[in-house]
C-alpha cells in the first residue's frame, strides 16, 4: 500500500510546558481521508506543526510520500494544500492580489481554478479579505489550497465555525478532490457528523497520545456500547472490554464486536456507537 504520510514515533516536548507528543504513530494510505479527532489541547495541531516541519520535533520520523521532508523541499511542499482555523492571509490583501503573490509562490499555481472556486464560493475578488466573514475567509483558504494542485490536503479544523449548509458545501468539495486515487486529506476536526460523512479512517489522539486508529466503517457498524449494571459489568471477560465509563445509574463499555457482544451477553442493553460516544468512553473513561 502507497501512503501519502506516515508519521513514526514523533515526540515532541516544549519548555515550560507539561504537554507531550508522545511517540506518535500513524498512517494515511493514498486516496483516502482520515480524521483526526481529539479534545482542544490533545495535540491535534502540534502534530501537523511537526509533519509540516514548522515546529521542531525531538524525535521521530514523518514521510510525505514515502519521502522525508526538509525545509529545502519545494517538490514536495508543492504537494501539500494547508487550511488553518483562523485567519490564513493578511486582512489587507484581496483575493486578486492573494492570486498574484500564490502565483510566485507555487509553481503549479493555477489561476482560472482559483478563479473558477471564487465564483463557486461567491467570494469577490476586489473586496478586502479583511472584509470577509469567517465562512468566506475560511472558503478562500480552501481555493487556495486547491489552486496549486496539492495530493495532500492537511485541514486543520477547517470546517469549525462554519453553518451546517456551508459545512456541507466543503465537505463535497473534499470528497471531489479525493475522487481522485492519488489525492488525500488529513482532517482535524471535532465536528464528528463531518467525520462521518468524508472519512475513511478516524485517529483518536488524547492527551498527546494515539489512542485508537480505525476504519470509520468498523467504528459505526461494530463497535457498540454496552450499557451495564454494576453486576452485569463485573460479569465481562475483561479482554472484551476497550474502556469503560461510569455514569450516574449505568456503566458504558466499549467494545469493537458487536455481534460478539450480542451472543455472550444477551441480558445486557447494547447500542450502536457514533464516533462522538466514542471519544467520550476513550478520553473521559477507563480501561482495563
Amino acid at each position: 500500500m502507497n501512503y501519502a504520510l506516515e508519521l513514526k514515533e514523533v515526540s515532541k516536548t516544549y519548555d515550560n510546558s507539561d504537554f507531550v507528543l508522545d511517540k506518535v504513530s500513524f498512517s494515511l494510505p493514498q486516496g483516502a481521508v482520515m480524521g483526526f479527532v481529539g479534545e482542544n489541547g490533545a495535540g491535534k495541531t502540534t502534530t501537523i506543526g511537526c509533519v509540516l516541519n514548522t515546529l521542531f520535533r525531538n524525535s521521530g520520523v514523518v514521510r510525505l510520500f514515502g519521502k522525508e521532508m526538509t525545509d529545502d523541499d519545494i517538490e514536495l511542499r508543492e504537494n501539500i494544500g494547508v487550511v488553518y482555523d483562523g485567519n490564513n492571509f493578511p486582512d489587507y490583501l484581496t483575493a486578486g492580489q492573494l492570486s498574484d503573490i500564490m502565483q510566485g509562490v507555487y509553481q503549479k499555481w493555477d489561476n482560472a481554478l482559483f478563479q473558477k472556486y471564487l465564483n463557486t464560493f461567491h467570494l469577490n475578488k476586489s473586496q478586502k479579505i479583511g472584509r470577509y466573514s469567517k465562512g468566506m475567509t475560511m472558503k478562500l483558504a480552501i481555493a487556495v489550497a486547491l489552486a496549486h494542485h496539492p495530493k495532500l490536503l492537511i485541514l486543520d479544523e477547517a470546517t469549525s465555525g462554519l453553518d451546517p449548509v456551508m459545512r456541507d458545501e466543503m465537505l463535497d468539495v473534499f470528497l471531489e478532490f479525493v475522487g481522485t486515487d492519488e489525492h488525500s486529506i488529513l482532517l482535524s476536526s471535532h465536528i464528528t457528523s463531518d467525520l462521518e460523512k468524508i472519512a475513511d479512517y478516524i485517529t483518536f489522539i488524547h492527551n498527546g497520545k494515539i489512542i485508537l486508529t480505525e476504519r470509520k466503517d468498523n467504528l459505526i457498524y461494530n463497535y457498540a456500547i454496552l450499557r451495564c449494571r454494576e453486576k452485569q459489568f463485573a460479569e465481562l471477560d475483561t479482554k472484551d472490554i476497550l474502556a469503560y465509563r461510569r455514569q450516574d445509574y449505568q456503566i458504558d463499555v466499549l467494545v469493537s464486536d458487536k455481534r460478539q457482544a450480542e451472543r455472550k451477553y444477551a441480558g445486557v442493553v447494547i447500542d450502536h456507537a457514533t464516533i462522538d460516544e466514542i471519544m467520550l468512553v476513550l478520553v473521559k473513561g477507563d480501561r482495563q
